[in-house]
């Protein structure tokens, strides 16, 4: 089976759990959970895997699976809803992608609401010369299970993080406070990291905890937040990533929600002096209010029971920064114009649900903090009856809650 152009997405769903397995020399996760001396990809040692596979971009027919190697190779992916029969690679311009570490391998034709088992494998390539390319270990990993999304869903179930800033075991004390619920896929609203510096820091502080809590049978969605533009390595964080077009912002339907996910840029203004003159956000902002617009007419938006908005700064109760008050200037008057139903936010680091009110006729739930005690974890559930949304602290209880019937 051939695997698309890695450019070009679409998103959604979800999967079931498979068993917890060994792979060949992943990062520990003793490493992982240190955080603070990070290893790199030794490109002298034995071939291995770096992550686990995880899974982004679920729909009814297809699947993006990425995993990470230390030496550059040829990866596959072998997979079937019985027997490992089928074989997916990455096709590009009449190439086999090739000569890659970091790789997104799309499953495509897929059967709906369907289980499928499915592994990575990956050979060593050693020398590539034009007429001269060799290779060395072949490895594979154990099998893994995920499902498709069947092609008409009455029900949408999501997790949403927020504000981790590299703090690796936040995801599995949160999803543990979180009672084991289920869900569909994890939508991640930004500053997972304070900055980036190289590849061990995304490997070890987000992909290693999500591939082990839920990635490999689960999708996740990777939002930006303000700490994620900054650092020597912010700019290749996309590559580990799986976006539609390729873009930071996008959206989708999901059985009765249109999901609409924004990409708010920076907190100060873009000739502040920490940013030294290479950032323009302003203008990306502007960019998606006017895309915005657009899809918010389009009959997916439109027909779509509810209406639901990711983006890491919310447009109010958030000071008076530049960031807040652009994003408040763009995108609220949207917000109000084509009725959204739901904002659901980050940044603040104070959690808390603020209902409608004279400043936007729409609810904002924002998440808590990375320190213990102000950690938060959402849960979204909708269905033809209702939108629910309920706030866990990392202690287990209940901080807040956001219930919409529908009309």
């Amino acid at each position: 089976m051939k695997g698309k152009n890695t450019n070009r997405r679409k998103f959604i769903k979800d999967v079931t759990k498979v068993s917890t397995i060994a792979t060949v020399g992943l990062v520990p996760m003793s490493e992982a959970l240190a955080g603070d001396e990070q290893s790199v990809p030794d490109a002298n040692g034995e071939h291995s895997f770096l992550t686990l596979p995880y899974l982004q971009t679920l729909t009814p027919t297809s699947v993006d699976v990425m995993f990470v190697t230390n030496n550059k190779a040829y990866s596959w992916v072998e997979f079937g809803d019985g027997k490992l029969t089928e074989k997916a690679q990455t096709l590009a311009d009449g190439f086999v992608v090739t000569h890659e570490r970091v790789n997104c391998i799309t499953l495509t034709n897929l059967k709906p609401d369907t289980a499928y088992k499915y592994k990575i494998l990956s050979k060593e390539i050693t020398l590539f010369k034009p007429y001269d390319l060799q290779y060395g270990a072949t490895i594979e990993s154990e099998v893994f299970l995920f499902k498709t999304r069947p092609t008409e869903e009455q029900e949408v179930k999501c997790v949403i993080f927020n504000d981790i800033h590299d703090r690796p075991y936040s995801f599995g004390e949160l999803m543990k406070a979180n009672n084991d619920r289920s869900f569909d896929f994890v939508l991640l609203n930004g500053d997972m990291f304070d900055y980036e510096e190289d590849e061990a820091q995304i490997i070890n502080n987000l992909l290693t905890p999500c591939t082990e809590l839920f990635a490999k049978s689960k999708p996740f969605l990777m939002l930006r937040g303000n700490h994620e533009t900054r650092g020597k390595f912010r700019a290749e964080l996309k590559d580990y990533f799986s976006y539609p077009e390729g873009q930071y912002y996008f959206n989708f339907n999901w059985g009765p929600v249109h999901f609409t996910v924004l990409d708010t840029g920076e907190d100060k203004p873009d000739d502040a002096e920490v940013y030294g003159g290479i950032v323009d956000f302003d203008s990306f902002r502007e960019e998606q209010a006017s895309w915005l617009e657009k899809e918010m007419q389009k009959p997916g938006y439109v027909n779509a029971k509810y209406k639901v908005v990711f983006m890491h700064i919310p447009p109010f109760h958030s000071g008076d920064w530049h960031g807040t008050m652009h994003c408040r200037k763009l995108f609220s008057p949207l917000f109000e114009k084509y009725k959204v139903d739901l904002v659901i936010s980050g940044h603040t680091h104070r959690y808390g649900i603020h209902l409608p009110s004279e400043e936007h006729s729409y609810p904002i739930a924002i998440g808590g903090g990375p320190k213990t005690g102000n950690r938060t974890i959402t849960n979204l559930t909708a269905n033809k009856d209702k939108l629910e949304l309920q706030m866990i602290d990392d202690s287990g209880k209940q901080v807040g809650e956001y219930i919409l019937k529908s009309s």
